[in-house]
């Protein structure tokens, strides 16, 4: 029997020797590593500005805090996600109003964002879901329409990208994460990029504490003033120097997952039982981060077993996400949805498994798992 992973971090001895270094000297933070890592993602994306932080789940945050989105507000936001994306919204004090995902990608449905826009809207949430890029031209004619923020949630796609140009500039910011399932990792932390110099000097300081003056500027050690509010967001240097090393493997990562990916969907299509999304197709480009499955209704019931069966078999999954964010008990209860609403997330989130393709695994791993689905299939029903 196989062990395969659904995610695993490739870690080799570049990261941990660079981790030994950054320990062996005496810079912790505010140092070289973070701001390296900065230009190197920059670089990665094209951006103008990349600004490290400690999570994904910060970089949204700071994003709204930023743009002062408030109490009061209201975000477009996609029902499927992680919670993180709506969460970000709610700590900012506004409301979130979830939108329905479409089926063919597992994306937003842009089709009903406009019939959910109020006086109260200020922004919109992105999450290109599982790396799909969400066609940012026609979310960027909404939000000119309406001159409302957008926040591109990019958790799950570096390397995306529409008509060759990457995700997370399109929109206002950007957001990424490290997370050690993610593309690439530094163990925790995020990133994130904007086209806006002016946007990108604030979140710089909002992200430590509102400081007018980083490490590295102030002319006497100890000494600087607070002209703003801000929090502790920052990536430490440790966090960093993995991610200097594991960028430089980001291409190949890319590729092997591309490979995978394509393989296995593949094998799948033959299988009648199940409904595959769109990947990549003409300018659209996805990361692939995993291949999510859609078990048709005639045995959606069965999906437990099937996972219990891909698991004694050494074949690991996950679920995105385990309920579109509004059935979640705390958004159920504070904005009272039913269990019929989101009719789409729901076939997602409680009729999908999620198949892995990282870089650890192989053509020959994704022929096994293509193998033991269709011997679950066949034991279910």
């Amino acid at each position: 029997m196989r062990n395969i992973k659904f995610g695993k971090p490739i870690i080799g001895q570049e990261e941990k020797d660079a981790v030994i270094d950054v320990l062996s000297g005496d810079i912790l933070v505010h140092g070289p590593k973070a701001k390296q890592f900065e230009l190197d993602f920059a670089n990665f994306t094209n951006a103008p500005n990349a600004i490290s932080t400690s999570s994904c789940t910060a970089s949204l945050h700071l994003s709204y805090f930023t743009y002062n989105i408030k109490e009061g507000d209201e975000v477009i936001v996609p029902a499927q996600t992680h919670v993180a994306t709506a969460h970000s919204v709610e700590l900012a004090g506004a409301k979130p109003i979830f939108v329905d995902a479409e089926l063919k990608t597992g994306n937003i449905d842009i089709e009903q964002i406009e019939n959910n826009i109020t006086e109260r809207t200020k922004a919109i949430s992105i999450v290109h879901y599982l790396g799909m890029p969400v066609d940012m031209r026609r979310i960027m004619e909404i939000a000119n329409k309406y001159d409302l923020i957008v926040v591109e949630d990019c958790a799950l796609a570096i390397g995306s990208k529409l008509d060759g140009k990457h995700v997370g500039l399109f929109g206002d910011t950007g957001c990424f994460s490290f997370y050690p399932v993610k593309h690439f990792t530094t163990a925790e932390g995020g990133m994130t990029i904007t086209k806006h110099n002016d946007v990108a000097e604030k979140l710089v300081r909002q992200k430590a504490f509102g400081v007018d003056r980083t490490v590295s500027e102030r002319k006497v050690p100890g000494v600087y003033d607070v002209n703003m509010l801000g929090y502790n967001y920052r990536m430490n240097e440790i966090q960093a120097a993995i991610g200097i090393e594991q960028i430089k493997r980001i291409d190949n990562f890319l590729e092997k997952r591309q490979e995978n990916y394509f393989h296995l969907e593949k094998l799948l299509k033959e299988i009648d039982e199940l409904s595959i999304f769109q990947s990549t197709h003409n300018e659209f480009e996805s990361s692939y981060y995993c291949f999510s499955a859609i078990l048709n209704d005639n045995i959606s019931d069965k999906r437990f077993e099937i996972v219990n069966y891909l698991k004694e078999n050494g074949v690991g999954t996950s679920v995105y996400y385990p309920r579109p964010v509004p059935h979640f008990t705390y958004y159920k209860e504070k904005y009272n949805y039913s269990e019929n609403s989101f009719p789409n997330a729901s076939k997602i989130s409680y009729q999908s498994i999620a198949l892995p393709v990282g870089p650890h695994l192989n053509k020959d791993d994704m022929e096994y798992i293509c193998e033991k689905i269709k011997e679950s299939i066949i034991k279910v029903k």
